[in-house]
């Protein structure tokens, strides 16, 4: 009888174990196949001297002191690096400092509360925002609406309002053709379209499976992007 009851003890551990090892393996998968930064985008890692890479995070300095940041979460499945074009542009019109997050398997799901540690490495900035493309803007989203207090604000590009984080300290871009945002977009207020943009082009990765075709290119998305955050983060400070 007790070797009947240990045999089927090991039965069970052998098929819980398979079952991790095929989770897992299947995670490896999924998360294996995601979209790479393009040659724009990687050339910033060398380029730019004033990048700094610090475990997950990289740095993007502002050119004089501030006491304002941005933390950035990257779209699902793309590589951290592909957002360094239009961070750079942020940092330099705005002037402030952008802190960009290497999330886990390139989802942010797995890593939503990046910005505690973040913040806490930079006890000097006194305004904090959190932002994303996309996944990343979900959770940026998601990590703002509990930290509403001591945040100063939320940027949102290619995604909206997720957890109750309030509009009015919000900013939401997206390209007229990225429809599948647009139809979940039900308030106005901080809201600005980008003519014919698209959905991937606030990032360099290329197409993304199922995007529209943008009907400008990919620097005048980022560029009027940007402008639409100098002007909120203006009016903020204002």
């Amino acid at each position: 009888m007790k070797q009947r009851t240990k045999k089927r003890l090991w039965i069970a551990l052998g098929a819980v174990v398979a079952a991790v090892v095929l989770l897992y393996g299947a995670l490896w998968i999924y998360a294996s196949d995601y979209y790479r930064a393009d040659a724009t985008a990687t050339a910033f890692l060398s380029s730019d001297a004033t990048l700094r890479i610090d475990g997950r995070l990289t740095v993007l300095p502002a050119a004089t002191a501030t006491d304002t940041a941005l933390v950035f979460y990257p779209g699902g499945k793309v590589e951290a690096t592909a957002y360094l074009p239009i961070l750079e542009r942020i940092r330099d019109r705005c002037g402030i400092t952008v802190i960009l997050v290497r999330m886990p398997f390139n989802l942010a799901v797995f890593d939503m509360n990046a910005a505690d540690r973040v913040r806490a490495a930079f006890p000097e900035i006194r305004h904090w925002y959190v932002g994303g493309h996309s996944l990343g803007g979900a959770m940026a989203s998601a990590y703002a609406s509990k930290h509403a207090d001591s945040l100063d604000g939320l940027i949102l590009m290619g995604a909206y309002l997720y957890g109750g984080y309030p509009a009015a300290d919000a900013l939401t871009i997206y390209g007229e053709y990225n429809t599948e945002v647009a139809d979940k977009v039900t308030y106005t207020e901080n809201v600005v379209v980008l003519p014919g943009g698209n959905h991937a082009q606030f990032g360099n990765y290329g197409k993304q499976k199922g995007d529209a075709d943008a009907t400008i290119s990919r620097e005048a998305q980022q560029d009027a992007a940007v402008e639409a955050i100098a002007a909120f983060l203006a009016a903020r400070e204002g």
